[in-house]
């Protein structure tokens, strides 16, 4: 796989609960094949990575993968309830930052503030 498709493929095998950036991917990367664990050779214009017999045994010698542990213990059908709710809110905040009058901006600000605030007092089981 090309750098790329390894990002895609451990946020689907975590669930969405992990997805690494290029900046930390790429030069992990580098650093697996200047140890040799992988090999790489450019095909289309794209660098494709893969295990060397070293990488393989010790993949197979090593921990749990990252995207298991990244995933144990989620609940993803909460996980989801809660992104919608999140990108929900920032929809309507958006529409009112683009079309509201600056009170009206000043209102959504507001509301967003004090419902930050809310949610860390529950975490405070605080009403």
């Amino acid at each position: 796989m090309h750098g790329y498709e390894m990002i895609q493929e451990i946020a689907e095998r975590s669930g969405g609960a992990w997805k690494p950036s290029p900046g930390s991917v790429y030069p992990t990367l580098q650093l697996l094949e200047d140890e040799g664990l992988i090999a790489s050779e450019s095909e289309g214009g794209k660098k494709l990575f893969s295990l060397t017999d070293s990488g393989r045994t010790a993949a197979d010698e090593g921990p749990d993968a990252p995207w298991e542990e990244a995933s144990r213990g989620v609940d993803f059908e909460a996980l989801g309830e809660i992104r919608q709710a999140g990108f929900g809110l920032m929809e309507a905040f958006g529409q009112v930052w683009k079309t509201g009058t600056k009170e009206q901006r000043e209102k959504a600000l507001a509301v967003i503030n004090e419902t930050r605030k809310k949610l860390y007092l529950i975490l405070a089981d605080e009403d």
